[in-house]
C-alpha cells in the first residue's frame, strides 16, 4: 500500500557523492582493547585488588644527590609553569547553580493512577511471584538471554535445542527458536514497534521503516533507569557564588534550554522542555555487496551525557531506517538530486511530524519514577556529517551549512570575525513563496541561498532555527577534517618512512596505543585511531629536519596550537576562562555552540558511529539477506525487549541502584583514581641479587639503607645519612614484587569501576611459545610530599623498576618504634626536575636522566603512594631516528626525552 508521495519539485544542488561512513566510524569496543594497547603480557592476579590508601609523604628533593647533570643544578627548578595559566584550576570546584524560577518550569502533575516503570512492566509480564516470568526459571531466563545477546544464529540455536534429550534436561518451554521468539514477541513489553511504509518517487517504489517518535520519547523519559539522572529545569552553572564565571557541561547548562524555557513559560507556563538530538548518517551494512543503511537515531537532553555516550545504556533509539534508494533509473543527475533531497525531507517530515503539535501543546507524559511533567519535545540539534548537513540545510556542496560564507572564502580565517547564522526569517519567507510565485520560486530561493525544496521537514517545527541547530562534529570536522591534514603536513615535512620510524620507536604507556608499523600505511583510519595519533604527533616534529635548511619553528608551533585546538574543543566541562583559550587557539565557532548547548560531546557522532554496529550491522547480520530491513526492524525490537527484560531481573534480584554520588566530579574529566595493586604480589619471593640483574634495580640495598635511615630520622644531614648507611643491615634476602600498577576511576552515573591507568615494571620473559619478550619498566609521575591536584609543581618524573613490600616479620629489626612504614614501596630511577617552563614553541618540558658522579642513575625507594600517574616521554630524535632505538630500549639508549601532555584529559589538564 502507498501512504504517501514525494512532492518531485525543487533541485538538489551540488554532488551528493557516495561515500561509506564506515570509513569514519569507531572500532567495535572489543573485550581486551585494553591490552592490545598495552601489549602487556602479564597474567597478574586481578580476582581481588588492594587499594593504596597512604596519602603522598615529603619526599627528599633527589636533585640533592651528588649529581653532576648540569640541568638538575642549574637553579631553574623553581616549579614547573602552567602552561594554560591554570585557567583549568576551578573545573573541580562544585559549581554554584541558580535554577531557572520563572513560572512553574519542569511542574509535576498529580496522577492517582501513575506508577513507577518498574511496577508498571511487573503488571504487564504478568506474575509478580516471579522475577523471571514469563520465563518459567532462571535457567530458563538466561538461555534465552544469551541465545539473543551472546548466543548462536537462530538455525544453530534450534539444531541444539534439537539433540536428544538437550530439551528434556534443562526443562524448558520452548523447543526452537521460533517459540522462543513466540514468548518475547507476546509476553514481553518494550519500545514501540516499527512500520512500514511504502513511498513513490518517479515510477519506483521505496521502502521507510520508523516509530512514533512520541512513543519513543515516553520509553526514553520513562525508562527506570534513568529516572534518577533526568533534568527537567535549565540552570545557569558558576564557578562560585559571585556568578562572575560561567561553567558550561551537559546541556541544561548551555543558553539554548534556558531561552527557550522563557519563550515557553509565557505561553504554556509549567513546562518541561525535553530537548531531542537526532543523528542521521549512511553505513555500509556489507563489504562486498554494496548494501547500506540510514539509520535515524533519536536521543534527549534531559539524560546526562555521561549515560547518553555508553551504547550498553541504551539512551539512544533508532528511530528509522530511511530509503537508501539511489534512484538509478532516473538517468538525468540534476533530477535525481532533486528526487533525493525531496525524498529525504519527505521521510524525514513523516517521521517528526507529531512534533508540531506536540512542541506547543505538550504531551503529559510519567518519568521512571512514576511522576508525570508536561513535556514539550524540542529539535534542539541536528548531528551529522556534512553531507548530511547540507541535505538537511538545502545549501549547496561546497558551502557552510550555517553561516552565509561563501564558498571562495571557506577557506580565509579573519580573526574576531563572527559570520554569524543564515537569515531564517527570509529563508521561511523564500519558502512559503512557493504557493504565490511558483515560477519565481527557484529565484526566490536561490537568493535566500538556499535549494528550491518545497517543503523541508523543519520548517514547521516549533522553536527551531534549523541553522543553529547544526553542531560542530569532533568526529568528521576535527578528527577526520583538521587532524587528518595535520598528520598530512607531518608526513610531507619527514617523509613516510621517517614518521614510521619514530612511531615505532616510543616508549610504550597505556594510554598510548604502539603503532608497530608506523601510521602512514593506515588505510581507513577510525576515529579511535586518530584520537591515538593525535597523542603521539607533537613528538614526532621536535626536532625534525625541513629541506634548504629552513626553519622547523612554523611547524612546530603550528601542530602545538592545532593539538592545543583538538583537544580544548573536545573538554567535557567548560569555564569562561577555558573559552578563551579555545576560542584564541584558532576557532569562534566552537565557543558558540559550547556556550548554546553544553560542551561538544552532547551531540558527538562518535556515538551514533558505534550505534551502527549494534543496530545496523548486526542487525542485519542475523538476517538471510531478502527482505533484510523487514527482519532487521524485528530483530531489533526482539533484543530491546531482552534487554529491558535483563534490566528489569537484575531490579528484582537486586532492588534499585543506589542514586548516583551527590559530590561535584566534572563530567568526562576522570580527576578522582585511586591507586590499586592486585591482593597477592606477582612474584613472591624475588631475590635482591635478580632484582639488580633483571629488574635494573643495580643499588637496591644502598636505596633501601638510605630509606631506612631517613624514615628512622628524617632530620639526617647528608654527612650523617652517608654515615649511617654503613650500620644499617638487611635482614632479608628476597621480597614479595608486584609488576604493575593500576589506577581504577569510579563512573560517578554508573559506579562502575575501570582501569583509567596502569604502570608496568616487569623485567623480560618468554612467552608460551618461547618467544622473548622485552621488559617494560614505564615512567610516572611523582609527587614530592607538595604537589597538587592541578599543575606539575611539586611532581618529578621517574622510571619505576620494582614495586615490593617489606615482610611484616623483619620491620621491628629495621624500623623504630612508632615510625609509620607503608605497606607497598617503588624503587625509583630519577630524571632531572622539570625546569620553571618548559621549552619554547612545542611547549614541552624537557628531562634528561639524572645521575651520579660515576655515571650510575640517581635512585631511592619511596611509598607507592606517592605515584600519580604513568607519564609518556618523548624521545629526543635528533635529525633522524637512531636505527638501535626500539619501542623498549629508547628509554636506555636515550639520554633527553619530553614530558607528554596529550597523553589523555587527565594529563592534559594536570600540566594545565
Amino acid at each position: 500500500m502507498v501512504d504517501f508521495e514525494v512532492d518531485p519539485r525543487g533541485d538538489f544542488f551540488g554532488d551528493y557523492e557516495d561515500y561509506s561512513p564506515e570509513e569514519f566510524g569507531l572500532t567495535p569496543e572489543e573485550d581486551g582493547y585494553e591490552e592490545m594497547l598495552t601489549h602487556d603480557g602479564d597474567s597478574d592476579d586481578d580476582e581481588g585488588i588492594d587499594e593504596v590508601s597512604l596519602e603522598p609523604v615529603r619526599l627528599p628533593n633527589p636533585s640533592t644527590s651528588n649529581s653532576n647533570d648540569t640541568e638538575a643544578s642549574s637553579g631553574e627548578t623553581q616549579g614547573a609553569k602552567r602552561l594554560r595559566g591554570g585557567a583549568e584550576v576551578e573545573l573541580k570546584n562544585k559549581p554554584y547553580a541558580v535554577k531557572f524560577s520563572k513560572g512553574k518550569a519542569g511542574a509535576v502533575y498529580p496522577n492517582q493512577d501513575c506508577v513507577d516503570g518498574n511496577t508498571l512492566y511487573t503488571s504487564q509480564v504478568g506474575n509478580p511471584d516471579n522475577p523471571f516470568s514469563p520465563f518459567a526459571s532462571k535457567l530458563e531466563w538466561e538461555i534465552a538471554h544469551w541465545a539473543k545477546t551472546r548466543g548462536p544464529s537462530s538455525t544453530a540455536f534450534t539444531e541444539f535445542m534439537k539433540i536428544e534429550g538437550i530439551h528434556d534436561l534443562l526443562g524448558l518451554s520452548f523447543k526452537n527458536t521460533s517459540e522462543l521468539n513466540k514468548i518475547i514477541d507476546k509476553s514481553l513489553p518494550g519500545r514501540p514497534r516499527f512500520d512500514r511504509h511504502e513511498l513513490v518517487i518517479g515510477n519506483e517504489v521505496c521502502e521507510v521503516y520508523f516509530r512514533d517518535v512520541i512513543e519513543c520519547i515516553k520509553a526514553l523519559f520513562g525508562d527506570p533507569a534513568f529516572a534518577p539522572y533526568l533534568v527537567f529545569t535549565p540552570e545557569k552553572h558558576y564557578t562560585d557564588d559571585m556568578e562572575a564565571k560561567h561553567l558550561y557541561h551537559d546541556m541544561h547548562t548551555g543558553r539554548w534550554w534556558w531561552s527557550t524555557q522563557e519563550e515557553l513559560e509565557k505561553e504554556k507556563p509549567g513546562a518541561t522542555i525535553i530537548p531531542l538530538i537526532i543523528s542521521t548518517d549512511k553505513t555500509q551494512l556489507t563489504t562486498f555487496r554494496n548494501k547500506s543503511a540510514y539509520p535515524l537515531y533519536l536521543t534527549i537532553g534531559n539524560i546526562p551525557k555521561e549515560i547518553r555516550r555508553k551504547p550498553s545504556k541504551r539512551a539512544y533509539v533508532l528511530l528509522a531506517y530511511l530509503p537508501t534508494t539511489r534512484l538509478e533509473n532516473i538517468t538525468n543527475k540534476s533530477a535525481r538530486r532533486r528526487q533525493l533531497a525531496n525524498l529525504y525531507h519527505a521521510c524525514m517530515g513523516r517521521v517528526l511530524e507529531p512534533l508540531k503539535e506536540a512542541g506547543v501543546t505538550g504531551i503529559f507524559m510519567a518519568s521512571g519514577d512514576g511522576q508525570v511533567h508536561r513535556n514539550h519535545p524540542l529539535l534542539a540539534c541536528f548531528s551529522g556529517d556534512y553531507p548530511e548537513q547540507v541535505l538537511t540545510m538545502c545549501v549547496m556542496t561546497g558551502e557552510c551549512a550555517t553561516c552565509p560564507t561563501h564558498r571562495n572564502e571557506m577557506g580565509d580565517y579573519v580573526r574576531n570575525h563572527d559570520p554569524g547564522l543564515r537569515d531564517l526569517d527570509l529563508i521561511l519567507e523564500a519558502l512559503d513563496s512557493f504557493d504565490d510565485d511558483p515560477g519565481g520560486f527557484l529565484q526566490t530561493c536561490a537568493e535566500a541561498g538556499i535549494k528550491p525544496i518545497v517543503d523541508p521537514f523543519w520548517k514547521d517545527l516549533p522553536y527551531v532555527h534549523i541553522y543553529r541547530s547544526i553542531t560542530p562534529d569532533i568526529l568528521h570536522q576535527l578528527y577526520q577534517g583538521v587532524f587528518k591534514h595535520l598528520i598530512g603536513w607531518v608526513t610531507a615535512a619527514l617523509g613516510p618512512l621517517e614518521v614510521d620510524a619514530r612511531c615505532r620507536r616510543l616508549p610504550p604507556n597505556h594510554n598510548i596505543r604502539h603503532f608497530v608499523k608506523g601510521i602512514t600505511s593506515l588505510s581507513r583510519i577510525t576515529g579511535q585511531e586518530h584520537d591515538q595519533m593525535s597523542r603521539i604527533l607533537l613528538g614526532l616534529v621536535i626536532d625534525v629536519p625541513l629541506p634548504d635548511g629552513l626553519s622547523n619553528v612554523r611547524l612546530i608551533r603550528a601542530v602545538r596550537a592545532l593539538l592545543d585546538f583538538l583537544y580544548l574543543a573536545q573538554y567535557p566541562v567548560h569555564t569562561d576562562e577555558t573559552l578563551d583559550l579555545l576560542e584564541d587557539a584558532l576557532e569562534q565557532h566552537f565557543v558558540y555552540y559550547i556556550k548554546l548547548y553544553g560542551t561538544l560531546d552532547n551531540f558527538n557522532t562518535e556515538y551514533t558511529e558505534r550505534l551502527h554496529i549494534d543496530l545496523a550491522k548486526d542487525a542485519y547480520a542475523a538476517t538471510n539477506h531478502k527482505d533484510e530491513f523487514t527482519q532487521m526492524t524485528v530483530w531489533l525490537e526482539r533484543k530491546e525487549k531482552i534487554l529491558r527484560h535483563h534490566q528489569y531481573v537484575d531490579w528484582r534480584l537486586k532492588g534499585s541502584p543506589p542514586p548516583p554520588q551527590v559530590e561535584w566530579t566534572p563530567p568526562g574529566l576522570e580527576l578522582n583514581r585511586t591507586l590499586m595493586l592486585t591482593k597477592h604480589p606477582t612474584a613472591r619471593m624475588v631475590p635482591l641479587d635478580i632484582l639488580a640483574a633483571e629488574y635494573g634495580a643495580t643499588h637496591f640495598r644502598t636505596s633501601l639503607a638510605r630509606f631506612v635511615a631517613l624514615t628512622n630520622n628524617p632530620n639526617l644531614t647528608r654527612a650523617q645519612l652517608e654515615q649511617k648507611l654503613w650500620g644499617i643491615r638487611i635482614p632479608f634476602s628476597k621480597l614479595p614484587v608486584w609488576h604493575r600498577i593500576k589506577f581504577v576511576r569510579t563512573d560517578p552515573s554508573t559506579s562502575k569501576v575501570s582501569t583509567a591507568d596502569s604502570i608496568h615494571c616487569r623485567p623480560g620473559r618468554s612467552d608460551s611459545r618461547g618467544k622473548h619478550v622485552p621488559g617494560r619498566f614505564d615512567t610516572a609521575l611523582i609527587n614530592d610530599g607538595t604537589g597538587e591536584d592541578i599543575g606539575l609543581d611539586g611532581y618529578h618524573v621517574g622510571r619505576i623498576r620494582v614495586v615490593f613490600s617489606i615482610p611484616n616479620r623483619f620491620l621491628p629489626a629495621m624500623f623504630s618504634d612508632g615510625a609509620e612504614i607503608p605497606e607497598h614501596l617503588a624503587y625509583v630511577e630519577w630524571y632531572s626536575p622539570l625546569r620553571n617552563s618548559p621549552e619554547p614553541n612545542h611547549l614541552l618540558y624537557k628531562i634528561s636522566p639524572q645521575k651520579e658522579p660515576d655515571g650510575s642513575r640517581v635512585c631511592s625507594i619511596i611509598p607507592l603512594a606517592n605515584i600519580r600517574r604513568s607519564v609518556h616521554l618523548f624521545p629526543k630524535f635528533g635529525r633522524f631516528a637512531p636505527q638501535v632505538w626500539t619501542s623498549s630500549n629508547v628509554l636506555d639508549l636515550c639520554d633527553t626525552f619530553f614530558v607528554n601532555d596529550f597523553t589523555d584529559r587527565h594529563m592534559y589538564r594536570i600540566a594545565c
